[in-house]
């Protein structure tokens, strides 16, 4: 991959572009100082992935990320000094279209320190990302099941939080429907994006705990790099395998799982994202029965998740991220 850098100070750059450059088959494409600069060089040369920085002068990473994936939009990786300090800045980023976020790297004089692997590991991740991936099969669901609440389940990756805390704000706080949520996001980030959903909703959003069953009400998020499945007894557990799966959590494993043991109906939602995760278990959902919704172009901050299954006929409708809570909420009323 050719890849840009965005850091403000000099050897930040020096340690990002040494690492870059000790990777087979990539490149440092450009380095920028500022949010200002990487946004005029990478509608000029839009590279492959963006190493971006939070805090820099003239404009930050938050508004970078917005104006790059507005004009040139590419995989955005978040490299700042401190993810934790900046946990706020970061799922604004997010919302806007980075991937993933990592602490910069420190390195010593021989190339090697703390946080190195971390970051070369997310850009072979993201690198795995652009190339796509492949699902597993479907076998029968059970029947019965008349007690159990309706399931809402939704995907989402890039853009996602932001796509998430607006389809969660028109939809009831007291109603016989749980609500769970893949979105692509490391481990390290699943409690603070959370927080950051309750923040903005102002409901109470919690990561999916091992061996817990929906209930009505229920806001969940899978929480580990494994895969969130729901189990035959209909409680929700998280799985190595699929091993070939390279996203994780995947919403095509998640989706295929939930068709397979949720005996009940419900509304799915394929949100904006980068690669196809999800089109195919949204295809299957709507072969069940189920109501299957994806978001339009327009308001989608990359358009590849829901593309993909508008282009396999998974879609029942397909509409802007600000009408899809309400339309859930419609469907529900059915």
């Amino acid at each position: 991959m050719r890849i840009g850098i965005v850091n403000d100070t000099r050897a930040a750059c020096e340690a990002l572009r040494r690492i870059v450059q000790g990777i087979a088959k990539h490149e440092v494409a450009w380095t920028a100082a500022d949010g200002a600069e990487a946004v005029t060089l990478a509608k000029r040369d839009r590279p492959d992935l963006i190493l971006m920085d939070l805090l820099m002068p003239n404009m930050d990473g938050v508004e970078a990320t917005r104006q790059i994936m507005g004009s040139a939009p590419c995989a955005i990786l978040i490299v700042t000094a401190t993810v934790s300090g900046n946990i706020s800045m970061v799922y604004d980023a997010m919302g806007f279209g980075a991937l993933d976020a990592v602490d910069t790297p420190v390195l010593g004089p021989n190339g090697d320190g703390a946080g190195a692997g971390s970051l070369v590991n997310k850009i072979a991740m993201i690198a795995k990302l652009v190339g796509g991936t492949r699902v597993p099969a479907r076998t029968e669901r059970p029947a019965g099941g008349s007690g159990l609440p309706r399931l809402v389940v939704v995907g989402a990756s890039t853009g996602g939080p932001a796509a998430v805390a607006e389809l969660l704000t028109p939809l009831p706080h007291d109603w016989n429907v749980a609500v769970v949520l893949i979105q692509h996001v490391d481990v390290a980030f699943s409690k603070g994006l959370a927080q950051w959903l309750r923040d903005r909703t102002g409901r109470l959003v919690q990561v999916a705990e091992q061996g817990q069953r929906p209930l009505a009400g229920d806001v969940l998020i899978a929480g580990t790099n494994d895969h969130l499945v729901l189990s035959a007894a209909q409680t929700l557990e998280y799985r190595e395998e699929p091993k070939d799966v390279f996203f994780r959590p995947s919403v095509d494993v998640f989706f295929e799982s939930v068709l397979e043991n949720w005996p009940r109906t419900g509304v799915a939602a394929l949100l904006t994202g980068m690669g196809k995760d999800g089109a195919k278990g949204l295809k299957a959902l709507k072969a069940g029965g189920w109501y299957t919704i994806a978001q339009n172009e327009s308001s989608s901050v990359v358009w590849s998740m829901p593309k993909a299954a508008i282009e396999m006929d998974a879609a029942c409708e397909v509409l802007p991220i600000s009408m899809i809570g309400q339309a859930i909420v419609s469907r529900m009323a059915v």
